[in-house]
């Protein structure tokens, strides 16, 4: 039986964000309804798949129904902010997307990272059901704050370090 099992169906607000300086920050998936507020612990590049998934997976959406009609997926910086205090509920290991249709929402399905010793039973996980605005706005606002990171080298496909980048390419060779 899972340790825990939190949904929030639906959502007033989703949104992901960070806590700290490029190189060092900690991303975070928040959601709310009403006064309830979950916050997940995410890496990066899971923040950048969900961001790209969410629109594949909005697009698949439309394709298979088309007479939806179009997300706007608009939002003011201002408004995704992460709200504090930042504790999460959990780390995620594994992420999902469905589509509720009954309801014209997204279920975005999250699973505890599985540490060593526990079964995958034993996880928690979370449903957040959202609109398809809200999950366009919270892949657009996602691909936004990984931008703000650090530049990305051209050679190796590493980030490059304020303090100095060593790049396994170059080989110590100016060429």
């Amino acid at each position: 039986m899972p340790e825990s099992t939190f949904e929030l169906n639906p959502v007033s607000h989703i949104t992901s964000g960070f806590v700290g300086q490029p190189g060092k920050r900690v991303f975070y998936l928040q959601a709310r309804r009403e006064a309830e507020t979950m916050t997940f612990l995410i890496e990066k590049q899971q923040l950048e798949a969900l961001a790209a998934g969410i629109q594949q997976f909005l697009s698949e959406v439309k394709e298979k129904f088309p007479n939806l009609s179009e997300s706007t997926g608009d939002y003011q910086p201002q408004d995704m902010e992460l709200q504090k205090p930042v504790d999460p509920a959990f780390r995620v290991g594994q992420m999902g997307l469905a589509y509720d249709e009954g309801h014209d929402l997204v279920v975005l399905v999250a699973q505890e990272v599985v540490t060593e010793g526990h079964e995958l039973e034993e996880a928690s996980s979370a449903r957040l059901f959202a609109t398809r605005s809200q999950a366009l706005a919270l892949s657009r606002h996602s691909q936004e704050i990984i931008k703000q990171g650090r530049p990305i080298c051209g050679n190796c496909g590493q980030p490059i370090d304020p303090s100095g980048h060593f790049c396994p390419k170059r080989n110590g060779h100016n060429h």
